[in-house]
């Protein structure tokens, strides 16, 4: 009897001291890590595949991102260069009285037309050199003289957009600038140059009217900016 009341009593509490060592074990343990191994197996690959898709989410944003970048630059140059030359006709339908503003906001106004003999399309020049009128098309250096004018006029752009045409210029070549009012004025290159900015100066003064078509060299360079300017002077056939 007593043997069976011995066996009956271990058995009945060996449970609840598995349960308690069990509890003992677990304590501390995060619950995720609680649950039986193909339980956990399970979870961890549902958290692998979450992760590889907040991965691949953010891969095609960056790549959606990119892609509306590219797509808006030549869309944003395409809608300036169409606002540059209505501008442009308003401003030669006044004769060169007014000057026209390209949009509401803009501080800037085309003063000319620069053709060149290898592009089809001229170029509008604005007023004012500044970095935010650069990045329209080439402009005119505030202080330099007034294209016709004597003395030395100014026209700066960048070498990786308008201005890389001046790489395939040569001596003796031919451009024109044509004005608000009508008329037009031709040019030959009579010297290129490479100059470094930060110890060379250019001359405005003069008895007759020059252009120096100016932007960064080298041309192929990787980093924007550097010292060196590629400088292409033109003067009047008449002087030659």
């Amino acid at each position: 009897m007593s043997a069976i009341w011995h066996q009956s009593i271990t058995s009945s509490m060996r449970p609840r001291s598995l349960r308690s060592m069990r509890d003992r074990l677990l304590h501390g343990v995060p619950p995720m890590l609680r649950v039986p191994l193909p339980g956990r197996l399970a979870a961890l690959g549902h958290a692998r595949r979450h992760w590889w898709r907040a991965v691949l989410l953010a891969v095609a944003l960056a790549g959606a991102a990119l892609l509306a970048a590219g797509l808006w630059m030549p869309a944003k140059a395409e809608l300036a260069q169409h606002l540059l030359n209505r501008a442009w006709v308003a401003a030669r339908a006044s004769g060169g009285a007014d000057r026209v503003q390209p949009w509401p906001w803009a501080d800037t106004w085309p003063v000319a037309r620069l053709h060149f003999a290898s592009r089809a399309e001229p170029l509008t020049v604005l007023a004012g050199a500044s970095g935010r009128n650069l990045a329209f098309g080439p402009a005119l250096l505030d202080g330099s003289a007034d294209i016709g004018a004597p003395g030395l006029s100014v026209i700066a752009g960048h070498r990786d957009t308008q201005f890389g045409a001046l790489a395939d210029l040569a001596l003796g070549e031919r451009f024109e600038l044509e004005l608000p009012d009508g008329s037009s004025l031709a040019y030959e290159v009579a010297n290129i140059d490479v100059v470094d900015s930060s110890t060379a100066a250019l001359r405005l003064d003069g008895e007759e009217s020059a252009i120096a078509l100016v932007t960064c060299w080298p041309f192929d360079a990787l980093a924007p900016g550097g010292a060196l300017r590629f400088v292409v002077t033109g003067r009047p056939p008449t002087h030659w």
